[in-house]
């Protein structure tokens, strides 16, 4: 992430399945389509320009002075003069540029000769794209509102590139939005292109002006895209909107990518379970996999629950957790669904700040224990390492964050929890 030509890789380990920065130890795979090879805006003189990865310029053969500014900070961030080749930004993410190019013959005549090429960034009505790793559910649902923020602010003809899996959620929610899958990308289309990820190692802030683990997982979009980073869930629209069981249940989800994340108190889910039953709720688990883990650490559905665990549509999880009385869940993208369905969520994670994800008064976090690695830029997620555990791993502390949440916490935020069967 420190070089303006080396993309970010796709990380589908981390919290809502993030994208991360550069990793030494992974081949260096595209995360996102790259841009078209030759600028796709067309000026004077054979000059080309566009905003597909910052702010590009090429210049044919000649003696010219190029000046690249942000209009709302007035700041120039480049200026040189070049006979002919490749002018770039540093910064990838979202900025009102303005480009000036002049003929220095031209301007050995006149100091004050008008420039060959003006351009002042303007989107409305041009087409845009803004990019989503594949592989992420809960960042891809974060980010979407601040993707729709930036086409009612522009104006602009915005496509979304994403999975295939997360565009059956929000193509009717969005008529004015398109959405493809990266595949479907044709890059010589658009104007100016965003990719949203989450970059661990951009020390010199090249793809986001704020560190994500500062401002949050979902906010950080906000600040990539240039709109307010206030959180708000995104629209959703089901093809069946019917409810999937005539009785009060709760929907729960108890896997993840990485062991950290987990809720690793050995009675947590058996005495929540044990409550809700108890309490007059049918509880349903909608994980993918009913058993997740490596090596020596697996972990399984837990007892006396309904199981509706399977690779099933996003729609169909949608469905279930719309109807749902609540969820509860772990810091992972199925939480985030529950958000963008305006059901309760009852999040349990210790591994992350109350920062990182959707504000809900029903966060379960334990203060009295170490909390909050994700977002210490400290340490550094590794998701080649199942049992990551920056600061304690391999002694007697290590994920004490969530195996000290007791069962009594995670109760007591449920009864909080309005209307709720007592």
């Amino acid at each position: 992430m420190n070089s303006d030509v080396t993309a970010p890789v796709a990380d589908t380990s981390a919290p809502g399945a993030p994208v991360s920065g550069f990793t030494a130890r992974l081949p260096q795979t595209p995360a996102y389509p790259p841009p078209a090879n030759v600028p796709t805006q067309q000026g004077p003189a054979g000059i080309c320009f566009d905003f597909n990865d910052g702010c590009r310029v090429t210049l044919p053969a000649g003696n010219w002075r190029v000046c690249l500014r942000d209009c709302d900070t007035g700041n120039v961030l480049f200026e040189t003069e070049i006979a002919r080749g490749y002018v770039a930004s540093t910064r990838k993410y979202y900025a009102r540029f303005e480009i000036l190019v002049w003929a220095r013959v031209a301007l050995a005549r006149d100091s004050k000769a008008p420039p060959t090429l003006h351009h002042v960034y303007d989107a409305s009505g041009k087409e845009v794209l803004v990019q989503f790793p594949v592989g992420t559910i809960g960042d891809t649902i974060g980010w979407m509102p601040y993707a729709a923020a930036f086409q009612r602010r522009h104006g602009c003809r915005l496509t979304c590139a994403m999975s295939e899996k997360l565009i059956p959620l929000f193509r009717d929610a969005y008529p004015q939005i398109g959405f493809v899958t990266h595949e479907q990308v044709q890059p010589q289309r658009y104007y100016a292109t965003y990719s949203l990820g989450l970059f661990f190692d951009d020390d010199e802030k090249i793809h986001q002006p704020s560190d994500f683990r500062l401002v949050g997982l979902h906010r950080t979009a906000g600040y990539i895209l240039g709109v307010d980073p206030r959180e708000e869930p995104p629209e959703i629209a089901l093809p069946d909107d019917t409810r999937p069981i005539d009785e009060p249940y709760v929907c729960i989800a108890v896997q993840s990518s990485t062991q950290c994340k987990y809720w690793n108190n050995p009675t947590g889910w058996h005495d929540v379970i044990a409550f809700l039953k108890e309490a007059g709720y049918r509880v349903v688990c909608i994980d993918q996999k009913k058993v997740h883990g490596t090596g020596m650490a697996w972990n399984h559905i837990p007892h006396g629950v309904e199981d509706e665990t399977g690779d099933r549509p996003l729609v169909e999880r949608a469905r279930w957790l719309k109807h749902a009385a609540f969820f509860i869940g772990l810091s992972s993208g199925l939480s985030w669904l529950a958000w963008a369905v305006r059901t309760p969520a009852v999040m349990i994670s210790g591994f992350t700040h109350p920062v990182n994800e959707f504000h809900t008064p029903y966060r379960v976090i334990n203060y009295h224990v170490c909390n909050s690695c994700w977002n210490d830029p400290r340490v550094r997620f590794d998701h080649h390492d199942f049992l990551w555990c920056p600061r304690h791993k391999d002694t007697p502390r290590q994920f004490e964050c969530t195996r000290l949440i007791e069962s009594k916490q995670v109760i007591d935020a449920i009864r909080t929890i309005p209307g709720v069967l007592r």
